[in-house]
């Protein structure tokens, strides 16, 4: 792409601003830092207004704004349009769920969902299990944010990568990396909080200005639907603008995959846990349906980009559809705006994802088996340095694996934390599960769900007994009958789990203690 100066300048100023907001965001509703739930989980105490923002600028990512519209525009509903229902699908569950996780989390002060495990299951074992593959899940997820920013950086036309010594070297990306672990590091939660306030305003003004522009553009959303019609006529192989009947229990076990997993991963559960009572999770789960309703909106995006007749750009194939079709229906100042408004959309749940991990390294592994004897400032330091290495870990995702729609990353993800659900879900109201067939269901679930991605050629569907299916779902499905087959036979055998830790009254809502509540202007200041 063409450098463009105008989009460069606007773009550079907003992130700078967004920087700026990054690093203040230390001296916001101030704590002690060297505290690991003060800098990993701005120490319980954000309300509605900012859990809100927080959670949505957390679970709508680059994910919402690259991804779903590319997959769209690549392949049609299959692999695009199944993100509407699991978002639906997604809030009753956290609206169940989450405020009885939260509660013991609370009377228990849990930083991490593998804290809750090793006392429930009273298994070391288990609980490095669930720690390993939260910050395994997180890597692919966190590559998707990153490759969502390269992908706005080359549609100005920014050089991607420059020779130094001999090296090609992203020095954009790299960039933008440096500033994120840095405010991270000083910050903590506090500034993806913070920045997520500015960055969904922007997002709602890039998505009125869309959803108004681009159907004008084409006098009405009919042509622009005719259009993916017209592509799925040509090319019935490879695209479908409906969902076929051979396709709907790929779609159908990509929403509900998505959705039951979509809550397991550390970025979700660190959201959920900074909150300051089970009153605030059970208002957002209320509230941020309201982000569904954007996504549909987005979604579209894709079939915009194929009735404008764009073409991909830059070697980043239809994962490129949206920041062209931008390039080709606005002006540079707004193009400019817009790539600002998305790589910061990807830049906030980055953070809240290394920070999550972070937690979950530091807590689970670093103190559990290295240094048990760790003080609070040990601990928080090992997680501000954890979550600067993890970042790197993800760019490893993005040369290992070149996947035809970067959705697949955040579908790869899913394979794997969906495999914690009988442990943590499942936990949260029973103890019946024995701990080793519990840990046996995850090894084998993860292995095959491993082996079968990378089979299907780095996709996350699979034809299981003829019938395409999403690989998280049929691995999910192995998970539990081996942990309900294994459970009496272990116990039959002598190999009884240990101890609950946790007590009856520490699951209940109403004794979990609460911060103070944040209430109008207290809320955003």
């Amino acid at each position: 792409m063409k450098f463009d100066a105008t989009a460069v300048a606007v773009f550079i100023f907003f992130f700078i601003v967004v920087t700026v907001l990054g690093f203040v965001a230390a001296r916001w509703r101030r704590g002690d830092l060297d505290l690991l739930h003060e800098w990993g989980l701005a120490g319980r105490r954000f309300g509605t207004v900012i859990t809100w923002f927080l959670l949505g600028g957390d679970l709508y990512t680059a994910y919402t704004f690259i991804a779903i519209p590319a997959a769209m525009y690549g392949a049609g509903a299959v692999s695009g349009f199944f993100a509407v229902p699991y978002t639906v699908l997604v809030y009753p569950l956290v609206f169940i769920l989450m405020p009885r996780f939260w509660a013991v989390c609370k009377q228990r002060g849990y930083v991490t969902a593998s804290d809750f495990v090793r006392d429930r299951f009273d298994s070391r074992g288990l609980a490095l299990a669930i720690a390993f593959t939260g910050i395994l899940a997180t890597m692919p997820y966190i590559a998707l944010q990153m490759y969502g920013i390269q992908i706005s950086l080359a549609a100005m036309g920014i050089p991607i990568t420059l020779p130094i010594l001999g090296f090609q070297v992203d020095i954009p990306l790299l960039i933008a990396f440096v500033i994120l672990a840095a405010y991270t590091y000083t910050s903590g939660l506090r500034a993806p909080a913070m920045i997520a306030l500015v960055k969904d305003m922007m997002i709602f003004v890039v998505l009125f200005a869309v959803i108004i522009i681009v159907p004008t553009h084409f006098h009405g959303f009919g042509p622009i639907f005719d259009a993916a019609h017209q592509k799925a006529l040509a090319n019935p192989k490879t695209f479908s603008d409906i969902i076929p009947a051979n396709q709907a229990i790929a779609y159908s076990t990509l929403a509900l995959g998505s959705a039951l997993a979509l809550f397991l991963y550390p970025h979700s559960l660190t959201g959920v846990l900074s909150s300051n009572s089970t009153k605030v999770v059970k208002r957002n789960a209320a509230l941020l349906p309201i982000y569904s309703l954007m996504l549909g909106f987005l979604a579209i995006l894709g079939y915009m980009a194929i009735a404008a007749k764009i073409k991909p750009f830059g070697g980043f194939g239809n994962n490129s559809a949206v920041p062209a079709l931008i390039n080709a229906i606005f002006p540079s100042w707004f193009a400019g705006f817009t790539f600002a408004a998305l790589s910061i959309g990807a830049l906030v749940p980055a953070a809240v994802m290394s920070i999550a991990a972070a937690n979950l390294f530091t807590r689970n592994i670093y103190k559990e088996y290295f240094r048990p004897a760790a003080s609070d400032r040990e601990e928080s330091q090992a997680a501000k340095i954890a979550s600067f290495v993890l970042k790197f870990g993800a760019l490893i995702f993005i040369v290992a694996i070149n996947p035809a729609q970067v959705v697949y990353f955040q579908l790869l993800g899913g394979i794997w934390i969906l495999q914690t659900l009988p442990s943590v879900f499942l936990g949260l109201y029973t103890h019946w599960f024995n701990r080793w067939a519990l840990l046996i269901g995850w090894a084998a679930a993860m292995i095959a769900g491993t082996t079968m991605f990378i089979m299907a050629g780095n996709k996350p569907t699979m034809a299981v007994f003829g019938i395409p299916i999403y690989i998280a779902v049929a691995v999910l499905i192995l998970n539990l009958l081996l942990a309900l087959i294994l459970t009496p036979v272990f116990d039959a055998v002598g190999l009884r789990n240990g101890n609950d830790r946790t007590q009856p009254s520490d699951y209940e809502e109403e004794a979990a203690p609460t911060e103070a509540q944040e209430l109008g202007q207290e809320a955003l200041s």
